[in-house]
C-alpha cells in the first residue's frame, strides 16, 4: 500500500495485479468513502422511527447507505425500473392497507424485474412456490403469477397484512418476510424484546431492514447522492389494452401476430406465460397485455 499526497489530497491505494484501486480519501478534516453525501438526522419505515442515536443501528445504516450509494449502476438502473413499476404497486399496496414504503421491499428483494433466486423463489417479490400458491398465486408449469406484478403484490400485501396482525409492528413485518414469521418470532420468544433494532438475528434478516431504509432515502433524495436524471432517462410506463382469453390458446405466437406483435413482445409484457400454449379451464380466464403500436 502506498501513500500519494496531490494537491491537498491524500489517496490510500492498494496495487492488486496492476491495478490501483482507491480505499479512502481525506480532504481536510472531513472524511468519505467514494462519494460524499450528508447522513440523515432521521430515517423511519413505515412510520416507525429507527433510532440512530443507537450507535449499531447508525452504523448498520451507514453501511447499508454507503454500499448502494456506490453501486453507480445497479442504483441508477433500479431508479429507471421505478418509474415504471412504483405506479403499478403503490395503488396496490394503499388498497390493502399496506404503507408505501413496502415498494421498497420490493426494491431489494429483486430489484424491480423477475429474478430468480437459487432457492427458488421468483418474481418481483420473490415469492418461493408454496408460499405463492398459499398466498393465492397460481404455480405451475404454463402459469407463474409470481412472475404477475399486480397479482404477485395482491399476494405480498396479504402476506404482509397477517404479519403485522402478528407483531403489531410494520417493521417486524418486513423483517419477518426474509426471515419468516416463525423465525423472528422465535428470536423476539428467546430474546424478550419486541423491537426489530433490539433484535439479535441471522446477518441477512439483521441487514435487511436497513437495506430498505438505504433504498428509501436514495431514491427519495437522488440528487443528493449524485443520482439525478431528466425524465428522459426513465424508463416510461408502456400503454396497453387488455385482451380477455376465455378459451385455450394452442400457439402464443400465432397468437401473438394475430395481436399485431410478435411472441418475443407478449412473453416481456405477459412473463407469467411460461408456456408455448396457454391453457384455460373451462370457466376460467386469463387477461393479458398487448402493448399499443410502437410499444
Amino acid at each position: 500500500m502506498e501513500l500519494i499526497k496531490k494537491a491537498g489530497i491524500i489517496t490510500s491505494a492498494m496495487l492488486m495485479g496492476g491495478m490501483v484501486v482507491h480505499t479512502a480519501q481525506m480532504k481536510e478534516d472531513k472524511t468519505t468513502v467514494s462519494k460524499e453525501y450528508t447522513f440523515p438526522s432521521e430515517i423511519d419505515f413505515a412510520g416507525e422511527k429507527a433510532p440512530l442515536n443507537v450507535s449499531d443501528v447508525r452504523e448498520r445504516f451507514d453501511r447499508e447507505l454507503l454500499v448502494n450509494a456506490n453501486l453507480d449502476a445497479t442504483t441508477k438502473i433500479i431508479i429507471k425500473r421505478a418509474n415504471r413499476a412504483f405506479p403499478v404497486i403503490e395503488p396496490i399496496l394503499k388498497r390493502n392497507g399496506i404503507p408505501d414504503d413496502f415498494k421498497y421491499l420490493a426494491v431489494i428483494e429483486s430489484g424491480l424485474v423477475n429474478a430468480v433466486s437459487p432457492a427458488g423463489a421468483r418474481g418481483v417479490w420473490q415469492f418461493m412456490p408454496e408460499t405463492g400458491k398459499e398466498r393465492g398465486l397460481e404455480v405451475n408449469d404454463g402459469v407463474d403469477e409470481r412472475y404477475h406484478l399486480e397479482k404477485s403484490t395482491e399476494a405480498a400485501c396479504r402476506y404482509l397484512n397477517d404479519a403485522y396482525k402478528k407483531f403489531g409492528s410494520w417493521t417486524l413485518a418486513a423483517a419477518s418476510y426474509n426471515g419468516g414469521v416463525g423465525g423472528v418470532n422465535k428470536q423476539i420468544t428467546f430474546q424478550g424484546v419486541t423491537n426489530y433494532y433490539d433484535l439479535l438475528l441471522t446477518d441477512e434478516t439483521a441487514r435487511y431492514v436497513f437495506r430498505i431504509l438505504a433504498l428509501k432515502e436514495i431514491m427519495q433524495h437522488p440528487l443528493d447522492y449524485n443520482f439525478g436524471m431528466a425524465p428522459t432517462e426513465l424508463y416510461p410506463i408502456l400503454p396497453v389494452k387488455k385482451v380477455e382469453v376465455t378459451s385455450s390458446i394452442s400457439d402464443l405466437a400465432v397468437f401473438s401476430k394475430e395481436q399485431g406483435i410478435n411472441y418475443k413482445i407478449l412473453k416481456i409484457h405477459n412473463p407469467w406465460l411460461r408456456d408455448r400454449k396457454l391453457d384455460v379451464a373451462a370457466g376460467k380466464k386469463y387477461t393479458l397485455d398487448i402493448p399499443l403500436q410502437g410499444y
